[in-house]
């Protein structure tokens, strides 16, 4: 009588764990959305001081380069300007014509826009 009771309560178990897993329900079978980064910066800090460089590391890019201002910008998308100094900024080239971003950064430097 039990080895019956024992064999239905398996069968039975089967049975729903076939349709969980046909319909995307239930329990273990689910796959896991992948998580969001950390907002600390850890991951960042260990990237950084693992990275070999033997010059300038840039700290937005972790490129190695001979001098700051040789940093390249993080996105295609951006143009990057030197102020002088060994100072430069990344600037989104924001659908403008070829140099226009440029152009731009120039004029506000003298205070024209």
């Amino acid at each position: 009588m039990f080895l019956v009771l024992g064999l239905f309560g398996l069968s039975a178990r089967a049975q729903f764990g076939f349709f969980d897993q046909m319909f995307g329900g239930g329990g273990h079978h689910q796959q896991q959305e992948p998580q969001n980064v950390r907002s600390d910066a850890q991951w960042y800090q260990q990237q950084y001081e693992g990275a070999h460089c033997t010059n300038y590391l840039c700290p937005g890019t972790l490129s190695c380069v001979h001098f700051p201002h040789h940093c390249p910008c993080a996105w295609d998308v951006e143009d990057k300007a030197e102020l002088g100094d060994g100072i430069a900024v990344c600037a989104s080239k924001g659908g403008y014509k070829e140099g226009e971003t440029l152009k731009k950064i120039e004029l506000a430097r003298k205070g024209l826009l």
